[in-house]
């Protein structure tokens, strides 16, 4: 199928692939962005997903097919007039998402969304910490759990984003590193080897570290003996199946919920959009439009 493309969010897979990380010389050219909202041939506007993969391989599991890629790293990255995409990967767009709000939910909103209500089965009244305040994943999360009715916390490098993380509705911020006031239910870490440590040590027995990322480093030591003395579960997460993008759009749709986005580019300004990102300025979602 066909898109048209209206919006595409950067993640920071974007600038990992820019860096050459996964990258070599078969697949250059290569467009990058893979988080797209658009219009079919046929008139539909569509959220796309933006894991491709083949339905047979992975038991039927999206998410466990050996050869699954991102929308950028298969060739069809979004930051072009049109895409074709398989049509299992289209969402229907609700009319109350702009085009911009809907091109920040197929990555890293989506990654939140699972990690919450899929990996830690968070429930309403539970204490929930996310590690760094200021990232797509993390203001998602905030808003998502904020919905849920979800006590959320933050860790942020700067008192302006966690400011920022508490005016998007978290109930309280702290210094990363910085011990907090009591042990939580749920910890989200994106972050990785800065903070994995104190991400061990701030769940409570029983809890649940969720891990989806490692934009600080993928190697970290832990302290084994807390994990198992404390039954402590530690599950990793990557994106989400194209049927929890649904139940994400209708969640937004229902209430009432935009994504924070940081900044919006024109196509012809996408290296200010890069650059915005890169900087670690950036707090929320940023866009280029077509």
């Amino acid at each position: 199928m066909v898109v048209h493309v209206r919006a595409c969010s950067l993640n920071h897979h974007d600038l990992w692939s820019l860096r050459g990380v996964g990258v070599d010389a078969s697949r250059l050219p290569m467009v990058l962005g893979s988080d797209v909202a658009g219009v079919c041939d046929d008139g539909r506007e569509v959220v796309v997903h933006s894991l491709v993969a083949e339905s047979g391989r992975g038991g039927g599991n999206e998410l466990f097919d050996p050869q699954r890629a991102m929308l950028a790293e298969s060739g069809r990255g979004g930051l072009t007039e049109r895409i074709a995409v398989p049509e299992r990967n289209l969402v229907r767009k609700p009319s109350a998402l702009s085009f911009e709000d809907a091109a920040c939910l197929p990555t890293a909103w989506l990654t939140a969304y699972r990690m919450l209500f899929v990996r830690a089965a968070a429930r309403p009244g539970q204490t929930v910490l996310v590690q760094g305040a200021s990232g797509g994943v993390a203001t998602a999360a905030i808003t998502l759990g904020r919905a849920a009715g979800l006590r959320m916390w933050v860790t942020g490098r700067s008192a302006e984003k966690l400011e920022r993380a508490r005016a998007l509705g978290a109930d309280a911020g702290y210094p990363t590193g910085e011990r907090i006031p009591e042990r939580v239910d749920i910890v989200l870490d994106t972050v990785g080897s800065a903070t994995w440590k104190h991400s061990i040590n701030s769940v409570r027995t029983g809890g649940v570290v969720v891990v989806a990322g490692g934009t600080s480093g993928s190697f970290a030591q832990t302290d084994l003996s807390r994990v198992f003395l404390h039954h402590i579960s530690i599950l990793g997460s990557a994106v989400g199946r194209v049927e929890e993008l649904e139940a994400l759009v209708a969640f937004c749709r229902d209430r009432g919920i935009r994504p924070h986005i940081d900044s919006v580019h024109s196509f012809d300004d996408a290296r200010a959009a890069f650059t915005r990102l890169e900087s670690g300025s950036a707090f929320g979602k940023v866009v280029v439009t077509l």
